[in-house]
Parts: C-alpha cells; sequence; structure tokens
C-alpha cells in the first residue's frame, strides 16, 4: 500500500498528535498512548498499570459506566486497550464518519474518568479472574514473560510481575489511582494518532474541539530504568502444577531498541534464523535431527518487539521431554549460537528470514487497527511514527556480519537461565 502522509501537531495542553490520512476504505482508527506502563508503577503496586486500564473504561464524569461499549458498537466499531512495558494504549477503529464520536469518548475519559470505590472493587476481581484463567491455572501460565525478568533483572521496575500480585492488588485504594491519573494521564504524557479516511482540516478542528480544553498538567519525569548487565549466569527455578513436561526459557539482554535501533533489528533476524520455520536452526536441530525438544521458539521483547525502551530482552523457550536435561538443551543452543557467531549466516538463508519479516509487517499494515497503533507507540517511544513503515526497510538492510555479532553476544556468562518442573518431576 502506499505510504500515507504524516501530520503532526501539539496542542497547548502539550497533547501530541499524528495524523495518517488514507482514503483506501471508509474506516478510521483512533488510539491514544499513554506514556505509562508495567515498569512505572510503585514498588508494592504490582500490576497497577493494568488494574488502571480497566478502570479507563469504566465510564467518565460525564458518561456512566458501559456507554463506551455502547456508542463504540452502536456506530459498527471495535475497541480495545492494553498494557506495555513502557506505555498503555487504547483504541476504537470505527467508519469514518463517526470519527468525532471516537475521539469525543477517548478526551471524555482523559478528562476525568469515574474513579469510585465500586468501579475499582469490581475490576480487581476482573484481573483477579483473568490472572487465574491466564497464569495461575493453565499449564506454563506466565511462561516467560513473568517468570523470566526476576531471574535477568534485579531492580523492581524491570524485575516484578506487571499482572500483579493479589495482595497489591487488593490494597489498591482510590487514592492511589487518582494520584496514578493525575501523574500519568496528563495530556502532556500522551500520543493521539487519527490514521485512515478523513480530512485533515476537519480532524484538526474537532481534536482543538474535544481534546484542546483538556486541563494541561506537568509531564511526569521519565526515568531510566538501565540497569547493568549481567557478569555471570543467573539461574531460576519454578515448579508448575498444571505442566505436563519440563521448560526452559533463557533470557539475555538485547541492545537499546532506540538508541541501537539497528543492532536491535540484527536480533529479530537472528531470532527468525535460530527458530523461525521448519528450515530454522534450532527447528531442525532439536525438533528434528536429535530430537531434544518438542517446542523452541525465539524472539525479541517478553511481549514481541518494539514495545518497551531499554532495557529489553531476547529470550529462548523450549518444552523438552524430562528424560532430556536443561543442560544438554542449553549446550544444544550455545553450539548453534557459537556457529553463528563464528560462521553468518548464508545469502539464502537470510534471504528467507528477511522475505518473511517483510512479509509480516506488510500483513500487519493491511490492518487499520495495527497501522494506527503502530504510529502511536512509535511516536511515543522513538518520536517517530514514520519508523512504522521504515522497518521493513532497515530490517532489510541488515547483513549476514550484523546477525553473527548478535549472535556472539549471546554468552553464557551473561545471560538467565530459567528452568521450569512440572510438580511431580525433578530438577533437570
Amino acid at each position: 500500500m502506499a505510504v500515507p502522509e504524516l501530520h503532526r501537531l501539539t496542542l497547548d495542553n502539550g497533547l501530541r498528535v499524528v495524523l495518517a490520512p488514507d482514503a483506501t476504505a471508509p474506516v478510521v482508527g483512533v488510539s491514544v498512548h499513554y506514556d505509562v506502563g508495567f515498569r512505572s508503577e510503585p514498588e508494592g503496586r504490582t500490576g497497577f498499570a493494568h488494574l488502571f486500564e480497566h478502570l479507563m473504561f469504566q465510564g467518565s464524569e460525564s458518561l456512566e459506566k458501559l456507554a463506551h461499549f455502547r456508542y463504540v458498537q452502536s456506530s459498527g466499531g471495535t475497541f480495545n486497550g492494553s498494557t506495555h512495558p513502557d506505555f498503555t494504549d487504547y483504541f476504537e477503529v470505527l467508519p469514518s464518519a463517526a470519527l468525532e464520536r471516537a475521539l469525543f469518548l477517548e478526551a471524555d475519559r482523559m478528562r476525568a474518568p469515574k474513579l469510585t470505590q465500586e468501579n475499582l472493587a469490581n475490576q480487581i476481581d476482573v484481573v483477579k479472574e483473568e490472572i487465574r484463567l491466564n497464569v495461575l491455572n493453565r499449564p506454563y501460565g506466565g511462561f516467560p514473560w513473568i517468570l523470566l525478568p526476576p531471574v535477568l533483572y534485579s531492580t523492581f521496575p524491570n524485575a516484578h510481575n506487571g499482572y500483579g500480585d493479589f495482595t497489591d492488588l487488593e490494597q489498591a485504594t482510590l487514592d492511589d489511582c487518582a494520584a496514578f491519573f493525575d501523574t500519568y494521564y496528563a495530556p502532556a504524557n500522551a500520543v493521539l494518532t487519527v490514521a485512515g479516511d478523513f480530512e485533515v482540516d476537519r480532524a484538526r478542528e474537532l481534536i482543538e474541539k474535544h481534546f484542546g480544553d483538556v486541563p494541561a498538567r506537568p509531564k511526569p519525569h521519565r526515568p531510566s530504568f538501565a540497569e547493568p548487565r549481567p557478569t555471570e549466569e543467573l539461574r531460576g527455578h519454578h515448579t508448575d502444577p498444571h505442566a505436563p513436561l519440563p521448560a526452559l526459557a533463557v533470557g539475555y539482554r538485547m541492545p537499546d531498541p532506540v538508541g541501537e535501533l539497528d543492532s536491535y533489528l540484527a536480533h529479530l533476524v537472528l531470532a527468525g534464523v535460530l527458530t523461525d520455520g521448519d528450515g530454522s536452526r534450532l527447528q531442525q536441530r532439536l525438533v528434528h535431527r536429535e530430537p531434544l525438544v518438542t517446542d523452541i521458539s525465539a524472539g525479541a521483547g517478553l511481549f514481541g518487539p518494539f514495545e518497551a525502551r531499554d532495557p529489553d530482552t531476547f529470550s529462548v523457550t523450549a518444552i523438552h521431554p524430562p528424560d532430556v536435561s536443561a543442560e544438554r538443551v542449553l549446550g544444544a543452543l550455545d553450539e548453534e549460537l557459537d556457529a553463528l557467531a563464528t560462521t553468518p549466516p548464508g545469502e539464502e538463508e537470510l534471504t528467507r528470514v528477511i522475505a518473511r519479516w517483510s512479509a509480516n509487517l506488510h500483513s500487519d499494515h493491511d490492518r487499520l487497527v495495527s497501522r494506527t497503533l503502530g504510529f502511536g507507540s512509535f511516536e511515543l517511544l522513538h518520536g517517530d511514527a514514520g519508523l512504522t513503515f521504515g522497518l521493513a526497510d532497515r530490517i532489510a538492510a541488515v547483513t549476514a556480519e550484523r546477525v553473527a555479532e548478535a549472535a556472539k553476544g549471546l554468552r553464557p556468562d551473561a545471560r538467565a537461565v530459567l528452568v521450569v518442573e512440572p510438580e511431580q518431576g525433578g530438577k533437570q
């Protein structure tokens, strides 16, 4: 598809705006990205950023509970929100005629969400049930995104459970909620994105109309979450009462996603070389030839790439039979990384991986919701919404030598190893 022209503006209250007109289809996407995620929540309040995301759907000072749902769905639209390490996003995709409705709804809850004891208690219960469903009562729940960071990282922002501890969630108060909103949900701490079928001048008018009078508040200081890299192998163990087989997660620190983007992208290509498809190195060796594992994957970011600033994590996860030790899997992984560090991947191998990345990126760009969210997150994290369309070319420029350099940096003396054992199994 054609690359849309991007328009930027900043309102007097500090709200940054990205406009990406595209008349291909009569739909429009609206998103708001707030510069606050798991890593910003206060110590003793694990899971608070995600809990607050839920509260933002519970009405406002001018709209009753469930009104947001009703107004979007009655327009033929969809909506959602999600919490990430370094941002929280909210979005709607609707017919283009409903643009003003979406802008009104987002501005309305940016101005004053309905924070009540009833809503807080209800949403604490909802989040607790979500944790039971997705973590506590399923095999490999929280693997690796909850279980690996405490092994790899040492500081609270990077190591804690972003889903939340039940005790911390239950102790959240309305004062906590008000302070969190006042600090992090200021217009100056957000990016509003509008993408799709709209007229730029009309969109500017509507944005000024609905967001212009949202009270300005100071933009909070964003601390660095940097911490020293490991200088030795770190080990952790977890017993999973629901897991049928042992599992293994290996975590490494990655280059700065913002300041060292090209090196970061080389790690994405490395992940593809290792585990993307049946022809990948670890799939061939550990699944088909030996075999040592029943499943293996590698990737950048515990939630996927481009969702965090520094530090970010490269991880390799595997599920293996009980008679295969974790050390055998680690030994094979180290041998394959050493081979790549010594002999860069061949042209055909590199081309295959890059082609898959390019296809996936273009497929994402075909979906308006993905484009809208991509513009917002790249503007927030990188200061450049245009990276949404520049990534394919940047990844295509990754050389075999850069991939080899990335493999060279994944050393046994600078990694975290998490061993997951079934409840009845012994340590591997």
